[in-house]
């Protein structure tokens, strides 16, 4: 039984792959293309950037804007395993200096939930009402993954610049709803957690491109070496060392390979580009996890709270 559960699994996993660009690659073709060439955004952005423009009582002093972009577990931008909120919530109200959002799902190029009107949408619906009984069905890994399968699109050589394109737009969306003035230099981090981590990195380059100053933060992600560490201002990487799933980046993608010398990777990391912060003896999930508020670290804080002190103290040192 076990046996055939794991071929089943197995079977499943070749077939997301296989499929998973073709997502991103009928967003292209039926709209990305003309919407990229023709440069058009939807009207209530125009209205929204323009009222910006307008009015002469707003600051024009640059931004500061955190974007979090959930893990593999989430089905839609509000729609992530339940852990993650109050941790999202923390940020907002530790980061002062930063507008904090959490509106995009980063495993769609259109934003779109899994559970919205998709060809497979009943069933992720169904498959998500399985995940709210039983948060550890074996049912419940298909959107796992199925959100990797993305996460890999996303660093494909081939098929990464469509789909980071889609998703670096529909970031760019959200700082505009947030006051982004389009052209503003404003300054952007891309908070991934877990699959999020690679997204951040790919959509960086594409934000870069419009001005922006770019940085990332990756929490417990699976790296790739992306091309858009030559754009980004910093990548801080923060990991724990009981995290298996973060370190099999540096093994599954060679250009993180010491070898490599000139990958993007190690020419950033001679740069001094890239930051590891070790968090210290953290899991990716289960329990001692970066979002585990009731698990005690050797100081008493909370493995969460480490967290959410190691990200303040990056993003807003203490003067």
């Amino acid at each position: 039984m076990i046996g055939d559960l794991f071929i089943l699994l197995l079977a499943l996993l070749v077939a997301a792959l296989v499929l998973a660009p073709l997502e991103s690659l009928r967003w292209w073709a039926t709209q990305g293309a003309e919407q990229i060439e023709a440069g058009t955004e939807p009207s209530e952005l125009r209205e929204l950037a323009d009222a910006a423009e307008a009015d002469p009582s707003e600051d024009s002093a640059p931004r500061k804007y955190l974007v979090y972009l959930s893990g593999i577990g989430a089905i839609g931008a509000s729609d992530v395993p339940q852990e993650e909120v109050p941790f999202v919530q923390d940020l907002h109200d530790r980061l002062e200096r930063f507008t904090v959002l959490d509106d995009v799902f980063p495993y769609a190029v259109d934003n779109r939930g899994l559970t919205a009107e998709r060809f497979l949408g009943r069933l992720w619906r169904w498959l998500d009402r399985v995940r709210m009984k039983n948060p550890n069905a074996a049912l419940a890994v298909l959107i796992n993954l199925r959100n990797v399968a993305q996460l890999f699109v996303c660093a494909d050589r081939r098929y990464g610049p469509t789909y980071n394109l889609g998703t670096a737009r529909e970031i760019h969306k959200s700082l505009v709803r947030h006051g982004h003035r389009p052209g503003s230099p404003d300054e952007v981090v891309l908070f991934g957690w877990s699959g999020g981590g690679q997204i951040a990195l790919g959509a960086a380059w594409y934000l870069q491109a419009l001005g922006l100053r770019v940085s990332v933060l990756s929490l417990g992600g699976m790296l790739s070496d992306d091309i858009a560490l030559a754009r980004i201002e910093h990548l801080w990487h923060l990991y724990g060392t009981k995290d298996p799933l973060q370190a099999s980046g540096k093994v599954m993608f060679a250009g993180r390979w010491p070898i490599a010398k000139a990958s993007p990777w190690n020419v950033a990391l001679s740069e001094g580009k890239i930051t590891m912060v070790e968090l210290g003896p953290y899991r990716h999930n289960v329990k001692q996890h970066y979002f585990d508020y009731d698990s005690t670290l050797p100081d008493g804080r909370s493995y969460a709270g480490n967290v959410i002190d190691t990200v303040e103290s990056i993003l807003e040192p203490s003067s």
